[in-house]
């Protein structure tokens, strides 16, 4: 298929007038060039109201209004990326994503061979071709690394310090229906914490085009190579919010559906989209102000909860503790509404706790070490 992953456009972001009763959302709507070679608690910062590649000022006042008294949750992100530069890994964890992408481009509109993990989880053809091209760019320069991929398990020495997390093609089932919101997702953990992340999210129907998330701890999260920031919304009836449903309808499941009933009543609504690393992306870059689940596994959620915090959201369990990405629950946000969200969700999982629901870690690696 001839379809183009990157699109070479110089023009400058642009951010929408939006009326000041209504919370401001960040929009980079243009794609750019990405180079590569083939070998919290945080607080929040200022967005610029003046574009360096544009010549008009921009009105962007309701953007850079601050959030006063915002509680800090515990950073998840890595100290740093370990012996490895940022620059160097980065560029292969988005190379490795770009080759999973391309993989995925070239099955859309294709049949598909599909096949089940269970009743209803769909796993495809293209879904293991995705992983295998991630693989051998991982392999071609890191042999020495650990993979959790979400298709073919534990590859790799236990005792490297690096974890990469993959998720081949995340969203399964929207690409198996041509639903669009589907990505591949690539997150990599230094001693436990996630280090650096790729999402290559794909378009729909008539647009297929591709937009690239990428964070590296310390260094910002980004969109097309420009930083993004959530959006500073702090009252819930004025947040879009996302949550997600395992395929096992059990207590957590039910509990879930609960909270998704009472936050559609509390707020502008509740989506759920069926992919956890575009519904972080979408966090992370003000388009949706939070969203949680239950029962996430590491491939899942390793690049998407670095992107946000990243980008100056927030990050913690769904009972409101620290976060590592071998939980069981997950809730991120804009960091404006994360303790009035929790004021609901934690007691919810608490009670879960309470009858027994495991919430210990897992799919950890045995014998993985980490600072945890």
């Amino acid at each position: 298929m001839e379809r183009s992953l990157v699109f070479s456009t110089n023009i400058p972001l642009r951010f929408s007038r939006t009326p000041r009763s209504i919370s401001p959302r960040f929009h980079p709507n243009q794609y750019q060039p990405h180079k590569f070679s083939a070998k919290s608690s945080t607080g929040y910062r200022k967005v610029g109201i003046f574009n360096t590649n544009s010549k008009r000022k921009l009105c962007t006042r309701a953007l850079i209004s601050e959030v006063s008294n915002q509680r800090q949750y515990p950073k998840v992100a890595a100290k740093s990326t370990g012996p490895i530069p940022p620059s160097q890994l980065i560029e292969v964890v988005e190379t490795a994503a770009k080759t999973g992408a391309e993989v995925v481009m070239d099955a859309v509109n294709k049949p598909r061979n599909i096949t089940y993990k269970g009743l209803t989880d769909l796993v495809t053809d293209t879904d293991k071709m995705s992983e295998v091209a991630i693989l051998d760019v991982v392999k071609n320069n890191f042999g020495d690394h650990l993979i959790l991929g979400e298709e073919g398990g534990i590859i790799g020495d236990t005792s490297s310090g690096y974890l990469w997390c993959i998720d081949p093609l995340d969203g399964t089932t929207n690409f198996a229906h041509c639903y669009p919101s589907f990505a591949v997702s690539v997150g990599v953990l230094f001693q436990g914490n996630p280090a650096a992340a790729a999402v290559e999210f794909v378009g729909g129907p008539m647009c297929w085009n591709t937009r690239t998330f990428t964070a590296t701890a310390g260094g910002g999260a980004f969109c097309n190579g420009q930083k993004i920031h959530p959006s500073k919304t702090d009252k819930v009836e004025q947040s879009l919010l996302v949550t997600g449903f395992g395929y096992d309808h059990d207590d957590a499941w039910i509990t879930n559906i609960e909270l998704f009933k009472e936050f559609t009543d509390i707020s502008r609504g509740v989506r759920r989209l069926g992919a956890a690393a575009v519904d972080m992306c979408h966090v992370a870059l003000g388009v949706a102000e939070a969203y949680w689940e239950y029962r996430l596994k590491p491939w899942d959620m390793a690049a998407g909860v670095l992107i946000v915090e990243e980008a100056g959201g927030a990050v913690t369990r769904m009972d409101g503790g620290k976060f590592c990405v071998f939980d069981r629950s997950v809730l991120v946000s804009n960091g404006a509404v994360h303790a009035k969200l929790l004021e609901r969700i934690a007691p919810a999982t608490e009670k879960l706790k309470s009858k027994g629901i495991d919430f210990s870690f897992w799919y950890k690696p045995e014998n993985y070490v980490t600072d945890l």
